[in-house]
């Protein structure tokens, strides 16, 4: 497999930034392999969303289920709307593991307008990315909160 230069990776992780600004759950979750999974823990340094309790934590399925939800016309998504806005930095390539998945990790910033509030979020993200044929796919997000440990308002989206 030839490895994807870092600038190819940010384009890749600005791309999905993009699509979670304007809530393009469809073409969002495309990005993800079948076997894709989006975690995100409720305490810092978990090591397993199976046994623990997680603020998310979606296999296609489920992924499929929330965006059905969120853009279901009588949904309290739609009313007002949603406007968030993604910065993400230090993205870094950690390498490759040896079932061929690209470790990469970045801190983001995101800032979301809903029900006349602003909400700040901010963290650590962690992508295991897979080469599928010519295009980059996601099998595991990891958003790590930098606060997750603390009470949070109902999150209504993605991050």
């Amino acid at each position: 497999m030839n490895m994807p230069s870092l600038q190819t990776i940010e384009h890749f992780l600005q791309d999905e930034a993009d699509l979670l600004d304007c809530a393009d759950l469809e073409n969002w979750i495309n990005l993800f392999t079948e076997d894709g999974t989006y975690w995100m823990p409720a305490t810092p340094d978990q090591d397993d969303p199976l046994n623990h309790i997680s603020h998310i934590y979606d296999d296609r399925v489920m992924m499929e289920i929330r965006k059905r939800n969120f853009v279901h016309p009588r949904a309290a998504s739609k009313e007002p709307t949603i406007r968030c806005s993604h910065l993400l930095g230090n993205i870094r390539l950690h390498g490759v593991s040896s079932d061929g998945l690209l470790r990469v990790e970045s801190k983001f910033h995101v800032v979301v307008w809903y029900r006349e509030s602003q909400r700040i979020y901010a963290g650590r993200c962690e992508h295991l990315l897979r080469q599928e044929e010519d295009q980059l796919k996601i099998y595991r997000k990891r958003v790590d909160l930098l606060n997750a440990d603390g009470p949070q308002q109902s999150l209504i989206l993605y991050l």
